[in-house]
């Protein structure tokens, strides 16, 4: 009996280990009528690649063993407009929290909580982030002439906090992961924004940058699940205009180089069965809700 599993194990069919790479949809920034936008905090962000990292600091989860010829769910999360948090992504079991849209102070709107949470506007303090997914906004402590807002979480650090009059919160830095073979970095949060001629608060990792009265904020890149850059209240002294939106996340799945997955109706695949290593192939899910399966 012993050695008869040893030939199926040695063949690739058994077992089917799948490590997995699951963002969310990262928060639109703040900002509608009278009020000083934050940024937006990323989607939650869980990984189980070996020697790498989940958000908020935690150590990569385990990978799932999967049954062969089984469907397993898989949704992409989309990124929130502005004011609107982003949307979760979920993998069988594994769901990752939408990221927490920024904050408008004069509008009433308040930051929240989520995969990383949205920043605090120019005074108030940042929503909570999601344990093992993600970090806190910054907190806001701006003052005038610009009222900076507090920058949008990441899945690897908290947002940027404010204080003083000149400079918004930039947006917390996400993670990076090789699973595909290339280190990529996602899952930042969006920077805050400022008012007049203030400097908007940067982002990275996907996230969007601050805005002010003369910048428009940036969006979220679409499949990090950074979080939207937050806006002031105007464009050019006259136009309204809102924060940006955050992006939508990703679910990427490596497995062993002996099986071949098939990806479902409902479902965007970018790159599938695509050889990584000596061994393994990696496929990436990009938008829709539907079922993956994997043959030998």
């Amino acid at each position: 009996m012993g050695w008869h599993w040893g030939i199926l194990a040695g063949s690739g069919r058994l077992p089917l280990s799948v490590q997995y790479l699951v963002i969310a949809g990262g928060g639109g920034g703040g900002s509608t009528g009278n009020g000083h936008g934050s940024g937006g905090g990323a989607g939650g962000y869980r990984s189980s690649v070996t020697g790498e990292s989940s958000g908020g600091g935690a150590s990569a989860e385990s990978p799932l063993t999967l049954t062969p010829g089984t469907n397993y769910l898989v949704t992409i999360g989309a990124g929130g407009a502005s004011l609107t948090s982003g949307n979760d992504s979920s993998f069988s079991t594994i769901t990752s929290n939408k990221g927490g849209h920024g904050q408008s102070d004069g509008a009433g709107n308040q930051a929240e909580s989520g995969g990383s949470g949205g920043g605090g506007g120019w005074t108030s303090v940042g929503a909570a982030g999601t344990t093992g997914q993600g970090y806190k906004g910054g907190n806001g402590a701006g003052t005038a002439p610009n009222y900076p807002a507090a920058g949008g979480g990441g899945a690897g650090a908290a947002g940027g906090n404010t204080s003083g009059g000149t400079t918004g919160g930039a947006g917390g830095i996400g993670v990076a992961s090789s699973i595909t073979g290339s280190s990529v970095n996602r899952a930042g949060g969006g920077g805050g924004s400022t008012y007049d001629g203030g400097t908007p608060g940067t982002a990275s990792f996907g996230g969007g940058a601050g805005g002010n009265r003369t910048t428009n904020p940036t969006n979220g890149t679409a499949n990090t699940g950074g979080g939207g850059g937050g806006q002031d209240n105007r464009i050019g002294g006259s136009t309204q205009f809102g924060g940006a939106s955050g992006g939508s996340g990703i679910v990427i799945l490596r497995y062993p180089a002996t099986y071949t997955i098939t990806v479902g109706a409902g479902l965007t695949a970018g790159v599938t069965n695509q050889t990584v290593g000596t061994n393994e192939k990696y496929t990436t899910i990009t938008a829709g809700t539907g079922n993956v399966s994997w043959a030998a």
